[in-house]
């Protein structure tokens, strides 16, 4: 993998001289977070107070952004991994010239304020990810460096250093707690991802009280053992020794770097400083009028100084940055043309002209050939078509490439040392979800990861926050239901579908055959307000013949698969998914022979289904029609679609051990059993 072409200009280079009073730039910070919070009653003044000195020497010295792009590509990332002190980002955002005004800041934590209690990304400019569940910040900045350093290896060429930025992150003792952090710092280490900084605030204070009684850990020693750089026991109050710190771990190439600075929460506070009282909950009005007193603060509530704005103010060096960058673009293009233009498409995250063409190929193809096959090959069949029309696409699996079928015949290892589109995450699953979140929201890449359904609860909160930044990240889940067999309850996932359909946002297929599974791809990698979860089977399933309409029809997430046909005096909808279309279909079979005509749904994907006009859900679904729907899962989910008077063929124990077709049997998923319930609701 290539190294750095070039060394990015440190924004000091760019600022006035002499530099601008530190005490003040720090102070400005400690002001706003304790009058915020103390405005909203409700949020956590400690951190910012006690990182103010270790912001203004990353921000004031070393940043490389422009507030007034906050989307410029070849920008550094900043991640606030403990985010609930989002009031030191809202402050920074506001004190360089991002486009939150001070009025915004007054709203804090309120109703539609662009300064919510806990950072989101699409609420506030300048907020690269959403953060607040503790360690996923910093996860996903592991992607965000992962991108960088993927993207600078594909497109820079020898004099052009068109993706030559990095990725900060300020992380606390709870983000450091988490195992989260573990598996994905261990991760950044194996894989050398130089351009990635943590700086540790280390004060010694949860929200519990003081750490020492439940976090012992060394940590400088643990993240040199993961194969960091460490520059340990900084004083995070004097900011000459944090630009220090910087500019050594910059030296550093090849291994990312930690950077423990030893704090006081509430720095500043006479009575609250360096307790847990500083920590979650508003200062007080009079402590507050005491830390004035204390920092010889002498202006109100929301008041900053001109000086202050004019130290922190980043427009005009973002500016100067930015059009730099813009002028070796500009040479880039000339000398790369179709490079600059891949390179433009990838960050606007638009898919390849030919990306339609391609899919629509696919889909004829797998309609053609008819398989009965597992999804999950199907799935891979899938990527072997796309995958060379989509060079943003990376994919990866938690230690089950072999079993989920992740990989395809262009699949490259990443490397310390070697470019690649296929990450070996290991047992990693809640990291590799977070990860996956960082590369799409770094942009350029579509990311895509696997493992056992049974195993997406390891990973649920990421999914979560995938969902609530709205990314376009795919999460292929196989084994996904007893149909996996003889590994056992333990594996078998039961609730897990049912589980991942009421997280909002978050679109779920669970296809019947090699057609619906192209098509689940196809939509995910399509669809750009959300992530999408694909569930395959370990087992082989039955190929379903459609026609045109049919074909075109599933990217409704439900569809009349085989209709009533002749008039029969009794009709039945029988509504199914996944390897259980294949049982709705042979029960139709049977019913037809005792004069009952049944019309099959089949329904890959719920929400998508939802979000249908009322007039084509009335179509599939016709109202006054008895229903019966067939999942290999819990029941509860589907009464939504059958109501209390229909019936749900369904699973609500956990399964067994044995091998797959006796345990369709004996939980009842069989021909005769969809026919008795049928029989039961007419």
């Amino acid at each position: 993998m290539s190294t750095p072409l070039t060394v990015p200009t440190p924004a000091s280079a760019l600022a006035a001289s002499p530099g601008p009073d530190t005490s003040l730039l720090a102070n400005a910070i400690r002001a706003l977070a304790m009058d915020a919070v103390q405005a909203a009653n409700s949020g956590h003044p400690g951190m910012p107070m006690g990182m103010a000195e270790i912001a203004v020497g990353l921000w004031n010295r070393h940043l490389r952004h422009n507030p007034a792009n906050p989307h410029w590509p070849d920008r550094d990332r900043f991640v606030l991994s403990n985010g609930h002190g989002s009031m030191l980002q809202y402050a920074l955002l506001h004190l360089t010239g991002y486009d939150l005004p001070l009025e915004e800041l007054k709203r804090f934590r309120q109703l539609h304020s662009k300064t919510p209690g806990h950072p989101e990304v699409g609420v506030t400019l300048g907020v690269e990810t959403t953060t607040g569940p503790l360690g996923q910040g910093l996860a996903n900045a592991v992607g965000m460096a992962l991108a960088e350093k993927l993207l600078a290896a594909e497109f820079n060429r020898p004099g052009h250093a068109i993706v030559d930025h990095r990725t900060y992150v300020f992380v606390g003792d709870g983000c450091l707690m988490e195992g989260i952090s573990h598996e994905a710092c261990s991760l950044a280490g194996t894989l050398g991802l130089g351009k990635l900084t943590v700086f540790y605030d280390d004060n010694g204070i949860s929200i519990d009280g003081e750490t020492k009684g439940w976090f012992t850990d060394d940590t400088p020693r643990r993240f040199e053992a993961y194969g960091w750089h460490v520059v340990a026991d900084v004083d995070g109050h004097d900011v000459d020794a944090v630009d220090a710190a910087i500019r050594s771990a910059h030296a550093v190439t090849d291994r990312p770097k930690f950077i423990q600075c030893k704090t006081i929460i509430g720095k500043g506070a006479p009575n609250r400083a360096g307790t847990e009282l500083a920590h979650g909950q508003a200062l007080g009005e009079k402590e507050v009028a005491l830390t004035r007193e204390a920092l010889g603060w002498k202006y109100p509530p929301f008041e900053i100084p001109r000086a202050a704005y004019e130290g922190w103010n980043a427009r005009e060096c973002g500016a100067l940055l930015e059009r730099d960058w813009c002028a070796r673009f500009v040479a880039y293009k000339a000398a790369h043309p179709e490079l600059a233009a891949e390179f433009e498409r990838r960050i606007a995250a638009a898919l390849p002209a030919t990306f339609a063409e391609t899919a629509a190929a696919l889909v004829r193809q797998q309609a053609g050939k008819a398989e009965s096959i597992a999804t999950r090959k199907a799935s891979q069949q899938t990527l072997e078509a796309l995958g060379p029309a989509l060079p943003e696409l990376i994919g990866g699996a938690a230690d089950l490439t072999g079993s989920v079928f992740t990989q395809w015949s262009g699949s490259r290892t990443i490397t310390a040392t070697n470019a690649g589109n296929y990450i070996y995450f290991g047992v990693r699953e809640f990291a590799m979800t977070a990860i996956a979140s960082g590369l799409a929201l770094h942009r350029g890449f579509i990311p895509y990861v696997g493992t056992f359904l049974t195993f997406s609860d390891y990973a649920r909160n990421a999914v979560r926050m995938a969902a609530l930044m709205k990314l376009r990240s795919i999460l292929v889940y196989t084994h996904d239901s007893i149909g996996l067999g003889e590994d056992g309850p333990t594996h078998q996932s039961v609730e897990h579908a049912s589980a991942l359909r009421l997280i909002p946002n978050l679109d779920v297929w669970r296809p019947c055959d090699t057609v619906e599974s192209a098509l689940a791809w196809i939509f995910a990698i399509e669809r750009e307000g959300g992530p999408t979860c694909l569930l395959f089977t370990r087992q082989n399933v039955p190929f379903q013949k459609r026609d045109d309409a049919q074909l075109a029809a599933i990217r409704r997430g439900a569809y009349v698969l085989a209709d009533w046909g002749a008039v029969a005096a009794k009709r039945v909808i029988i509504i199914a998914t996944g390897s259980e279309v294949a049982l709705a279909m042979g029960a139709r079979a049977a019913l037809a022979a005792e004069g009952v005509a049944a019309r099959v749904v089949s329904m890959p994907c719920t929400s998508l289904f939802d979000r249908q006009d009322a007039e084509y859900r009335d179509a599939v679904l016709p109202r006054g029609v008895p229903r019966v729907a067939v999942e290999a899962g819990v029941a509860d989910y589907w009464r939504k679609y059958v109501g209390l008077d229909g019936a749900v063929v369904g699973i609500d124990t956990f399964g067994e051990s044995a091998p797959a077709p006796s345990l369709f049997k004996y939980f009842g998923f069989t021909v005769e059993n969809v026919v008795a319930a049928v029989q039961r609701v007419l």
